[in-house]
């Protein structure tokens, strides 16, 4: 099985004129100029994923359901990927639409915990999103960007991963025997927030990629960063002790560097498929039924 986490930076269906088109892989409108590479980012987006070829994708900055299945189904499957049957993209916390979404070859039941309520105030703010696969659970996040403020920030990071993990005892009795991932964009630069999920409770996968190869982010001007991964339960970084994550940057602004090659069109700066880089996992001989 070939899980993938991905910040698709920004994919939002609009309909100007009642004509369907997607944003680009861009943070704000930068005039005309910038919307016209909007299709060349969306269809770079796609290609990626068409090539990474995962059984499952776990996605960030989705705006929507209609968004989904419009990009699912107009540029995936133009693309020449096989379809991904069962998806899901369920409202989050963030007010601007930046939701978690799935794409999947398997049937999965996804839990929003967008929900989640302590002393008072929600918890995430985005959401959790729990997607059981049987023997395998994944917990998606997308947790607070380090901005505007990077202390306030931090401790509603720590915030959120402490419920993840309380999230993780209350599903396994065992959770250092049971089969769960933690993944997407953790947005922990220094990776302060993270030590409640780290060893001995977890394990970070990040730590199995050569030093050199830790950066699934790039922005001008601000350089390379590292805020996507995935941390494992004991159990599954013992049972599969090669798995290591790699960040596929084919859809990367040239300018990025980094000596990785690149889909054809890819600019200088744009057009691109994301700011991120998408992490793949390979988790060879984990399947049958819902799986």
């Amino acid at each position: 099985m070939r899980v993938l986490s991905w910040n698709v930076q920004n994919l939002r269906l609009r309909h100007p004129g009642g004509r369907s088109r997607l944003d680009g892989a861009r943070d704000q409108d930068d005039g005309p100029e910038g919307r016209a590479l909007d299709g060349a980012d969306r269809r770079l987006t796609a290609a990626v994923l068409a090539r990474a070829g995962a059984d499952l994708c776990l996605l960030q900055e989705v705006f929507d359901r209609p968004s989904l299945d419009w990009f699912h189904d107009h540029l995936l499957r133009a693309s020449g990927a096989a379809p991904w049957p069962w998806r899901a993209c369920l409202p989050g916390n963030d007010g601007a639409g930046r939701d978690l979404a799935v794409l999947a070859r398997r049937p999965f039941a996804a839990t929003s915990h967008a929900a989640l309520r302590e002393a008072g105030r929600v918890v995430f703010c985005r959401d959790c999103l729990q997607v059981d696969l049987g023997e395998l659970v994944l917990f998606g996040l997308h947790l607070k960007a380090p901005v505007p403020d990077p202390e306030a920030a931090l401790v509603q990071r720590q915030r959120e991963v402490a419920a993840v993990r309380r999230l993780i005892e209350a599903r396994f009795a065992d959770p250092a025997r049971a089969l769960w991932l933690v993944l997407g964009d953790f947005n922990d630069p220094e990776g302060r927030a993270l030590g409640p999920l780290l060893a001995p409770f977890g394990v970070d996968l990040r730590a199995r990629m050569p030093e050199g190869e830790r950066w699934t982010w790039w922005r001008e001007g601000q350089g390379r960063g590292c805020p996507d991964g995935m941390i494992a339960s004991p159990a599954l970084a013992a049972r599969w002790p090669g798995a290591v994550p790699q960040a596929l940057r084919w859809g990367m602004a040239r300018a990025a560097g980094g000596g990785a090659e690149r889909l054809a069109g890819v600019g200088a700066l744009r057009p691109h498929a994301s700011d991120h880089a998408a992490l793949v996992l390979d988790l060879p001989g984990l399947g049958g039924p819902g799986l």
